[in-house]
């Protein structure tokens, strides 16, 4: 029996529930929160409706099958995700005239380029060497923005969200393992109630998938691809890899660019723009919230790319019924969600002495929110903590030698 199998079979009931309820929890706020994004950028270059449907079929195909490949080879909770700035920066693309089957083109160039980066063995190992510190409090600066949305949510829908909160809160007291998936549930319950799915919304059918002939257009792969790559690079990417870190994995770099790129590449002629190391919803499932054994939360994995899957040959229908759902809702079971991955990032970014100045300088910047040069402000975060960290490293050697 390989250990992949032993490892499985010697996983309690109450483990496949909480890594399920973890991998639920992850599909509907990774789906719920951002689908509507994708759709404004399939909008954008002029994608028909069941081009939009097999877009987001084959992003969500796309990554349950390479995060199978990745948490399975490296046996770590290695979840991929859409690239969601990518999907914004495609959605300002509309007045720039490009047409789909090009931006398709500049999509397979943008995953080729992440297979490059995978060449360059000093860029990984330049990744993997940040700072465990550092990277718990870009972490961290991500995951404020999403929790802090909670409150807003609660004055503008008090019926729908206060229940929520109530009940987080808790489950979290005296079953920690149920507060999230009974909030999912109920936040679709409550939702219900309300009126806001109708009959029209909830009606199912297998998505179609719809092949699309790349146009390699250069100005469109240099004006898109190539800032597609960069803007997926920096803002999914490395705070991906700083969830892993943050968790106490050690993110195996060149294999996550390889499987991500090619699943790019692979996916891009049904619609996929790129696939990409996840972040927010990654780190819903890298805690002991997910399972209390480091070693067994890739199994993951599987309950992931059961329904992920599933929401992929439905992807038309959810985007209807997810669509639903009223934004403070939303909001509010994704910052609940994200409470103990913020409190475990927070508590870790603060754990070397020596290190603090530069992670909260990495939290502060993370969680500003501020874009520059079309990149977001985890990158930014990351810039700065590092050279805060270098500068004190660097006064720390002389002060040593003199």
């Amino acid at each position: 029996m390989s250990d992949a199998t032993s490892t499985m079979s010697g996983t309690s009931a109450k483990g496949w529930f909480s890594l399920t309820s973890a991998a639920l929890t992850a599909v509907v706020v990774g789906f719920a929160s951002t689908i509507l994004l994708i759709m404004e950028a399939a909008d954008a270059v002029g994608a028909s409706p069941a081009e939009k449907a097999s877009w987001a079929a084959a992003l969500c195909i796309g990554q349950a099958i390479t995060t199978l490949i990745l948490s399975w080879r490296y046996k770590m909770p290695i979840i991929t995700a859409w690239s969601t700035p990518g999907a914004a920066l495609i959605a300002t693309s509309a007045g720039a005239g490009i047409d789909y089957r090009s931006a398709i083109g500049a999509f397979l160039a943008a995953g080729v380029l992440m297979c490059v980066t995978a060449l360059f063995k000093p860029v990984a190992r330049a990744i993997e060497k940040i700072p465990a510190s550092i990277a718990a409090g870009m972490l961290a600066g991500i995951l404020l923005r999403y929790s802090m949305g909670v409150p807003g949510a609660a004055i503008e829908l008090p019926w729908q969200v206060l229940p929520l909160i109530i009940i987080f809160f808790g489950l979290r007291v005296w079953q920690p393992f149920f507060a999230v998936p009974v909030v999912v549930v109920a936040g679709l319950v409550l939702a219900a109630m309300a009126g806001a799915f109708d009959a029209g919304c909830c009606s199912f059918a297998i998505t179609q998938p719809v092949w699309t002939t790349p146009s390699f257009n250069w100005p469109v792969i240099v004006g898109l691809g190539l800032p597609l790559y960069l803007v997926t690079m920096a803002s999914q990417n490395l705070p991906g890899f700083a969830v892993l870190k943050a968790s106490g994995y050690q993110p195996p770099v060149v294999g996550s660019l390889w499987v991500t790129g090619l699943g790019s590449i692979f996916c891009a002629p049904f619609g996929a723009h790129q696939l990409n190391l996840a972040a927010i919803t990654a780190s819903i499932v890298t805690g002991p919230e997910a399972h209390p054994d480091p070693q067994k939360r890739w199994l993951v994995a599987w309950p992931y790319l059961i329904l992920y899957i599933l929401v992929g040959l439905a992807a038309a229908s959810f985007v209807t019924i997810l669509g639903s759902l009223p934004k403070p809702l939303i909001t509010a079971i994704a910052g609940l969600a994200l409470f103990a991955p913020l409190l475990g990032s927070a508590t870790a970014m603060f754990k070397e002495k020596e290190q603090i100045e530069a992670a909260l300088a990495t939290f502060l910047v993370s969680a500003s929110g501020i874009t520059f040069y079309g990149v977001g402000a985890p990158f930014w975060g990351l810039v700065a903590g590092l050279i805060l960290y270098g500068a004190r490293h660097i006064q720390s050697i002389r002060q040593f030698n003199g």
